[in-house]
Formats: structure tokens, C-alpha cells, sequence
């Protein structure tokens, strides 16, 4: 994989909601391996669903996370496109709007938890293909090592509050399931 051609993706709400994933794939786009993208309510989404589980954030704080994202990745914001929404049918009528983003942005990936509300036999018709966390990091990993374990190390410089080190990191990856991540990066002796 050249890391200039990109593999877009789009980010579903269920992943940016976890600080570790979301850094870690927005470090990995950083470096050039995807391109990410994303829209206004699946932002909203992330944010609403974190204040809920969280009390002690606010929504000024998650705020400048998504100025943040979107001064990083200033392309990655699509529009919503209503009657595209209204056209798709999906288990969860509340999804239709990131396959729209999908689409709508060229992507073949939707990087998500929950695929069975996102089934790749409707998802094909599009171009596109439900994938994991785990699944979608650990390919990067697998395809592009030595600019994966960058983009890695990244996000461990940037952990400033707190500070982790990585089998701290990789600890809490366990806890979040990214199991084959887990094992690529416990691999690198770096």
C-alpha cells in the first residue's frame, strides 16, 4: 500500500467514542495510511452518548477534540445528504446516515462496532464493507508495519494527561478489544 493513495474509511460513532481508538486511528491516518471521514451526526453521536457515560467531561471540552479532528482532516466532514438517507435501508434506520457518509465520500470501509447493523451483502451493492476496529487497525499493521508502529509511537508521545507507556496503552487495548492490534504492536521491540 502506497501511504499517499489512500483507503478511505469512515469512522462511525461507536469508535471516535473511545479516546484510545479514535487517537490511534486518527494518528494512523496522520501518517497517510487511510484517509478518514466522518460526518456532523456522527460527531453529535460520539459526543452525546460520551456525556452521558461520562459527567465529569463537557461538551465544551469534547468541542475542541472535533475542531481538532477537523482542522487535522479538513476534507473529512461530509455534508448530510437527506434524500441519499431517506433512499437506504438498513437493519437500524438510525445507521443510514453513515453508509450515506460512505458513499457519499468514496469510501470502501465503515469502521465500526456494531456490523450487525450494517450486513455487507446490502453494503456491496455500494462499494462498501463493514469492518472492525481491530480488523481495520490490524490490517493497516499488517500491510504498512513500519509506518503503523509511527503512527503508534505517535499517539504514546502525545499522551500527556494522562501520560501512558505502551503496555499501559496496550492494556487498554485489550480491555477494548483490539486484540489483534494488541499482538502486532506487542510484537515491535521498539
Amino acid at each position: 500500500m502506497n501511504p499517499t493513495s489512500y483507503n478511505n474509511a469512515v469512522l462511525d460513532a461507536c469508535i471516535l467514542y473511545p479516546a484510545p481508538i479514535r487517537d490511534l486511528l486518527l494518528n494512523l491516518a496522520e501518517v497517510g495510511l487511510f484517509k478518514p471521514f466522518w460526518s456532523e451526526k456522527i460527531q453529535e453521536e460520539w459526543v452525546r452518548n460520551l456525556l452521558i457515560n461520562r459527567p465529569d467531561l463537557t461538551s465544551i471540552k469534547l468541542n475542541v477534540t472535533i475542531v481538532a479532528m477537523d482542522s487535522a482532516f479538513p476534507d473529512a466532514n461530509m455534508p448530510e445528504d437527506k434524500v441519499l438517507i431517506q433512499k437506504l435501508r438498513l437493519p437500524d434506520k438510525n445507521d443510514r446516515h453513515v453508509l450515506a457518509t460512505a458513499i457519499q465520500s468514496n469510501s470502501k470501509w465503515i469502521v465500526t462496532a456494531n456490523l450487525k447493523d450494517f450486513p455487507n451483502d446490502y453494503l456491496k451493492e455500494f462499494g462498501v464493507e463493514a469492518i472492525s476496529a481491530d480488523n481495520y487497525i490490524a490490517s493497516l499493521f499488517s500491510k504498512e508495519t513500519d509506518l503503523a508502529y509511527s503512527a503508534f509511537r505517535n499517539q504514546l508521545i502525545r499522551l500527556q494527561n494522562p501520560i501512558l507507556n505502551k503496555s499501559q496503552i496496550l492494556e487498554i487495548f485489550l480491555k477494548l478489544e483490539l486484540h489483534k492490534t494488541h499482538s502486532f504492536i506487542l510484537k515491535n521491540p521498539k
